[in-house]
């Protein structure tokens, strides 16, 4: 039941990732301001993920994994208060910078506390990995409903009640679930600012390149300035005992390129979801409901597939569990091929729930590969740097592409430029799947199983 009510806190963190995109126009004609400056709702909020994920690992060993878990949760809940009351448009920026500064630890402290970590080893329930995939998909379909129901302030004002009985239930999880307090954690003060400082840099560029442009000079500054300030950070990290976020998990070839697959499997999914809303609002005239409904059942399917993936495929290696994951997700991108201004809207979400099952199946084992050579102390690093990689390269992948599609469309059309990104997603799927061959042939098996029985399997 401890995992239970640790997801809900989570679940808000992602569903406000997306949930703000669809309430940017009420909010601007309400607040009298510019659809530009509501657009820092957005941005703000992921810059300040940026920000508070840099300082996690720190925070953690100083104060405790569920000390800072019940903590962010907390300040999450009065932060979305404050932006449902926001007056002006000034008061709503500085309260969702707030909301993203706090929450940005919910995701990688959770996976610590479910993933092991504490005195006990744990898989991820189906439920659990049902809600945590859930986010981005119920954001768009979630928002449009409660503004079009109750207006904008709606979209915060229901993390209230929410984010009060997840507290009241984070109270009762045993402190055994998670890591305490390091004895003398140590503030890497030059450290943390230099990550800090890359971060929000890189992921700005992301934001400057989604509306600017990805050939503009702004743009690529402010990439190669965060690139340079984070290959900055991983020198200054190589020579400290106690950096502020340890990097040694992703030495490995492994690792890397688990981190790499998994980078890629974000891209191909919600490239997806970020384009096919657009394209069946604007060219096939449903309503943002309708496209938010649309992208459910994969949210779904892919959820239940990372958490039951570990469980179906015990009896092949990680290799070869990824190897088919990606071929499958390659043979049902090319579904989206047969996409068009007329194609019924059940045809689509069936096309998309079909490439969410393969990437269920990928990301578990991924998962196993990248976690199983650390030991529990390393876990809390390893999950908070999983986040960040999650994070930059979802936000950079599908903001290029986000730009192919717009531009493909100015000169050819929607549906040609939907199926262009359909092949473009369909190559990097086709990539990945030659790639894995180079995983380890270890035993795909659940997450929370470390025995070193499992350690040799078929390859």
């Amino acid at each position: 039941m401890a995992q239970y009510a640790l997801l809900a806190g989570p679940l808000l963190a992602m569903l406000d990732s997306s949930i703000a995109n669809v309430a940017v126009e009420p909010i601007a004609r309400e607040l009298r301001t510019s659809l530009t400056t509501v657009q820092w709702a957005v941005s703000g909020y992921l810059l300040a993920i940026g920000a508070g994920l840099a300082a996690t690992s720190y925070l953690a060993r100083r104060y405790g994994t569920l000390p800072l878990y019940r903590a962010s949760l907390i300040a999450f809940t009065l932060a979305s208060a404050a932006c449902a009351l926001a007056p002006n448009v000034e008061a709503l920026l500085v309260a969702r910078a707030i909301q993203g500064l706090v929450g940005a630890p919910m995701v990688p402290l959770v996976m610590t506390m479910m993933l092991g970590g504490g005195d006990t080893t744990r898989e991820v329930s189906p439920l659990a990995g049902i809600l945590l995939f859930l986010g981005p998909a119920l954001g768009p379909s979630v928002g449009g409903a409660l503004i079009g129901a109750t207006g904008w302030r709606s979209i915060f004002l229901i993390n209230v009640p929410v984010g009060g009985v997840a507290v009241f239930a984070a109270a009762r999880v045993p402190v055994a679930v998670a890591p305490g307090r390091a004895a003398r954690a140590r503030f890497d003060l030059p450290g943390l600012l230099l990550l800090m400082a890359g971060l929000t840099t890189l992921l700005f560029g992301t934001i400057q390149g989604g509306r600017h442009g990805w050939s503009a000079a702004g743009t690529w500054a402010f990439l190669s300035g965060g690139a340079v300030l984070l290959v900055c950070y991983a020198g200054w990290a190589a020579r400290r005992d106690e950096p502020a976020l340890d990097l040694s998990s992703a030495r490995g070839l492994g690792s890397v390129l688990a981190l790499v697959l998994c980078g890629a499997a974000s891209i191909v999914t919600f490239a997806a979801v970020f384009v096919l809303p657009v394209f069946v609002q604007s060219v096939q005239g449903h309503s943002a409901l309708a496209a938010g409904l649309a992208m459910l059942p994969q949210g779904i399917i892919t959820g239940a597939g990372t958490a039951l993936g570990s469980r179906v495929l015990t009896r092949v290696s990680v290799r070869t569990a990824v190897l088919c994951g990606f071929a499958v997700l390659t043979v049902a991108s090319l579904g989206l091929l047969t996409v068009g201004a007329r194609t019924p809207l059940a045809l689509t979400a069936t096309i998309l729930a079909g490439r969410s099952a393969a990437v269920g199946l990928v990301i578990t084992p991924l998962l196993t590969a990248f976690l199983r050579p650390l030991d529990a102390g390393r876990l809390a690093d390893a999950n908070t740097l999983f986040s960040i990689w999650q994070r930059v390269a979802g936000s950079f992948g599908v903001g290029l592409i986000a730009a192919l599609f717009a531009a493909h469309a100015h000169r050819h059309g929607p549906v040609a430029a939907l199926h262009l990104t359909a092949i473009v997603l369909t190559l990097i799927a086709a990539g990945s799947a030659l790639a894995s061959i180079l995983l380890p042939p270890t035993r795909n098996t659940a997450l929370g199983d470390r025995s070193p029985s499992a350690e040799d399997a078929p390859a």
